[in-house]
């Protein structure tokens, strides 16, 4: 079996710049996808992210940085279940900016479970992808990653 991947793309109707900066910038990012951060993500940053309602984080270690372009991150850093996740923005001329995410490297070697893992994984970043559209569109914070059981 090939490498297991998980992607998800959304046009987001705003400019790139202001795209990108949902994603780094923890007073934007924290009102669609988790609760608190220790930093911004900036070249070579270091942050642990806290999802709070789930008792969850994860540490995050950004290995690219190309403002208003690409985004790698890697999360879960020093721990058997590290990936990585790459962020693309596109500027798309007169509609907004397509955001591409493909998570790599955290998935089973069980295919089987790695099916299970890539369809989750695919699901998450589409609420994310869902809220930051609701949010940077309409000023809308669904609460769609917080609710979910």
């Amino acid at each position: 079996m090939s490498e297991a991947i998980a992607r998800m793309e959304l046009l987001i109707r705003r400019d790139v710049a202001t795209v990108f900066n949902a994603f780094v910038d923890p007073a934007i990012i924290t009102r669609f996808w988790f609760d608190r951060t220790t930093g911004p993500l900036a070249p070579g940053a270091a942050v642990t992210w806290f999802w709070d309602r789930f008792e969850a984080s994860a540490d995050v270690r950004v290995l690219d940085f190309e403002p208003n372009e690409h985004l790698r991150i890697e999360w879960d850093s020093g721990t058997d279940r590290a990936a990585t996740v790459d962020w693309t923005f596109e500027a798309i001329a007169d509609r907004g900016t397509a955001v591409r995410v493909v998570e790599r490297g955290a998935f089973d070697p069980d295919p089987a479970k790695a099916i299970d893992q890539v369809a989750d994984s695919t699901g998450g970043f589409a609420l994310v992808l869902a809220a930051a559209k609701a949010l940077l569109e309409h000023g809308v914070e669904l609460n769609i990653v917080a609710d979910k059981p």
